[in-house]
């Protein structure tokens, strides 16, 4: 593995204060630490060259920034993370190499070494705009359900596309599987099919072209707001990993879960 301090890279961590299922989620105690912080501690740990709060939320930013981390605030009409990255990248001019890596704000539990590896996994292909991770999955539960975003790549492992159905879609495996089953078939031996991991690598450069590229219809019936790239003849290039991150904290039971493993005592 190349070291990642030759491939210098920024981490910035959005975090909109507002959330339906979880309101004040980024202030959300973990261990002692707000979970914005216990975020940026990870993202800190992967090697970044520098690591930014981006939020709408001033009380967000005063509690990046008592425990030692940079902070920045943004617009709070951002309809994704990505558009507040663009901000960001615009706030601070980077240059158009410059890799920049989106570390959710709900993800307290991500592992450093993903971080650093989608970012490497950039720079080893200037032929990107983008990179992110998958990891294969065989279970028909998580094939068939919609909340499980799947991708197909090409033979150069860049994603041809991304969607909530089950792609590759094995037509005469699962007919058969189907027949006279009440039970979802699952993808038979030999076909991957791999399950995306939302977590991205950009280069500044596409950031600041981003907020300028029109939606995708494409995009808007998935809602999965990466296809806009695609959509535009970007290219995504993906990194595959042999597990599945651990989950983030989108509701409640999210949120007790994760305390638990970090404990009541301030670390």
């Amino acid at each position: 593995m190349t070291d990642s301090s030759i491939v210098p890279f920024i981490a910035v961590v959005p975090a909109r204060l507002a959330s339906t299922r979880l309101p004040g989620k980024p202030l959300a105690d973990i261990g002692g630490k707000p979970m914005v912080v216990r975020v940026a501690e990870r993202a800190r740990a992967s090697g970044a060259q520098q690591v930014l709060v981006a939020s709408d939320a001033p009380a967000v930013l005063d509690a990046a920034r008592a425990h030692g981390f940079d902070a920045v605030l943004t617009r709070a009409d951002h309809p994704s993370g990505t558009d507040r990255l663009a901000e960001v990248a615009a706030q601070f001019g980077w240059s158009d190499d410059t890799l920049i890596v989106n570390v959710q704000g709900d993800e307290p539990l991500i592992d450093p070494a993903l971080v650093r590896d989608v970012a490497l996994h950039l720079a080893t292909h200037p032929h990107c705009a983008i990179a992110t991770a998958a990891h294969s999955i065989t279970d028909a539960a998580d094939v068939f359900n919609p909340n499980v975003v799947k991708v197909v790549l090409d033979a150069r492992g860049l994603a041809l596309y991304f969607s909530r159905a089950p792609i590759p879609w094995a037509r005469d495996a699962y007919l058969s599987q189907w027949s006279g089953q009440a039970s979802l078939p699952a993808p038979p031996a030999g076909m991957a099919v791999y399950r995306h991991i939302g977590l991205y690598a950009y280069r500044a450069q596409f950031l600041r072209a981003y907020p300028m590229l029109s939606p995708s219809p494409l995009e808007q019936a998935e809602a999965l707001e990466q296809l806009r790239a695609l959509w535009h003849g970007e290219r995504i290039a993906v990194l595959l990993t042999r597990e599945a991150p651990l989950p983030g904290v989108d509701t409640p039971a999210d949120l007790a879960r994760v305390q638990s493993l970090f404990g009541s005592a301030a670390e």
